[in-house]
């Protein structure tokens, strides 16, 4: 819990502290942008292959190490006496919790009793978002009251407590290594880690602004060039660091693909809702906070129940739930007008926060529990790669088709959407929200075709 606590915690807090951390180290928005996205191609393109290494070389190590390696880079952000510098410590942070996040939740299923994964991945769930509700408020604060290298500050004695409670439930629990042990498909994780961050820097916005149209056609073909080796790699691997034969696995694909939409899906509604608060309605930034809190307060009060009611009658009913809900949420999103009341917003977010409440404990769990033991760590990976791969597919998404239906509202081919034309640019966000309801459906598919069986473990190892 407390490893997905600082997880959401972290990257909640340093979001708001962004302009004044921009001042402060003379730079502009694009240079501390790097600083997100470093993060951002750490996080993403190592989770699956600290999995596989937790997987073979024991969970326990890698949590901890994690810990400590946040620990030490969140000190080393908070005396960073310039921006290059702070980007290379939000690298090294990044490492951290891709370090942590490939273990907190298979480590909490086996921390729990068997027949409770639903159960340990509410609380995964809760506790998550429990730092995503804490960290933009106090993040706040903080620079407000403080300064804004205090932000680092405060996770350094966080991870140092990770790291000690790390090892004090490691001792004596420590399984017998497999005989012959696994090898390490170095190979492998090396063109993981090579296509996911080709995919990072070719879907993130961010980056898209800051590299020319023959840099990006160059990013894209090392990621299909890397795609191509890892996928005929993979296939001749004899210990690969991502087993193909897992997504014969019926409930293990279609809950990784259930998650890719309802990520890319829900970063598209997080993006847009923003612009039309502050510059449709015109509602001050601290109102718009106090709207946003609706959705994480619905799902940490949710996430234990449906944990609980997953392990009685399986993951697909409160994950398809889930998405039902957040159907709904877009349903309401297509309805946006001019001069909608906050309520509407409101609504919108609270269908977002019960959305996310049932969809994510229950196909957690579903996606975790229906691969052999031995590769719960990779499942973790998964989820994390996966989830930040459709929060940066969603961004690009809403930014293209914004841009499109508001040019084809206006009239004006090559206008950029922007306020001024208020009608013109909520039937934009009209129009995205109603591409977003098409594909949750998709995903309300794919939620169903899992199979309706509580989830058993399957035997080991699948060739």
């Amino acid at each position: 819990m407390l490893g997905q606590f600082i997880t959401g915690f972290a990257g909640r807090s340093f979001v708001v502290a962004l302009p004044t951390i921009a001042s402060a180290l003379g730079t502009d928005i694009v240079g501390i942008s790097w600083a997100i996205i470093a993060y951002q191609l750490a996080s993403i393109s190592l989770s699956v292959v600290f999995g596989r290494l937790g997987d073979i070389h024991g969970r326990h190590a890698i949590y901890g190490g994690g810990f400590a390696v946040m620990a030490a880079s969140a000190f080393l952000c908070g005396i960073a006496p310039n921006a290059p510098w702070l980007v290379l410590f939000r690298l090294v942070e990044g490492i951290g919790a891709a370090m942590i996040a490939s273990a907190t939740r298979v480590l909490a299923m086996e921390a729990m009793p068997e027949g409770s994964a639903g159960k340990a991945n509410g609380f995964m769930t809760m506790s998550f978002h429990g730092g995503v509700l804490l960290g933009p408020p106090l993040g706040g604060l903080v620079v407000d009251l403080v300064s804004w290298r205090w932000i680092f500050f405060l996770l350094a004695p966080i991870g140092a407590t990770g790291v000690v409670l790390t090892a004090m439930t490691a001792r004596g629990r420590r399984p017998a290594p497999a005989t012959p042990r696994p090898a390490i498909d170095y190979l492998g994780a090396a063109l993981l880690v090579v296509l996911t961050v080709a995919l990072t820097l070719f879907l993130d916005r961010r980056s898209a602004e800051m590299i020319r149209g023959g840099e990006r056609g160059f990013v894209a073909a090392v990621f299909a060039a890397a795609l191509v080796g890892f996928l005929l790699h993979e296939r001749r691997a004899r210990h690969p660091v991502v087993n193909l034969a897992l997504f014969k696995i019926r409930m293990f694909t279609f809950s990784v693909l259930s998650l890719l939409i309802i990520g890319t899906t829900g970063s598209v509604l997080t993006f847009l809702l923003p612009f039309y608060m502050q510059d449709v309605l015109h509602h001050s930034p601290s109102f718009m906070g106090l709207i946003f809190l609706s959705a994480p307060i619905f799902t940490i009060t949710l996430a234990p129940v449906i944990g609980q009611v997953t392990d009685r009658i399986g993951p697909r009913i409160p994950a398809s739930i889930g998405v039902v809900m957040t159907m709904g949420a877009f349903l309401v999103g297509t309805s946006l007008a001019v001069d909608s009341p906050w309520v509407v917003p409101a609504i919108l977010m609270a269908l977002t926060g019960l959305g996310q409440g049932c969809f994510n404990t229950a196909n957690q769990t579903a996606l975790l529990a229906s691969v052999p033991r031995e590769y719960r760590g990779f499942a973790t990976g998964m989820v994390q790669m996966t989830f930040g791969l459709g929060s940066l597919l969603g961004t690009s998404l809403a930014s293209v088709l914004l841009t499109v239906m508001f040019r084809y509202a206006s009239g004006v081919p090559d206008a950029p959407p922007t306020a001024e034309s208020p009608t013109s640019l909520v039937f934009a966000m009209n129009a995205t929200y109603t591409v977003c309801l098409a594909l949750t459906a998709v995903a309300l598919v794919a939620s169903l075709m899992r199979g309706g069986r509580r989830v058993v473990p399957p035997p080991p190892s699948p060739t």
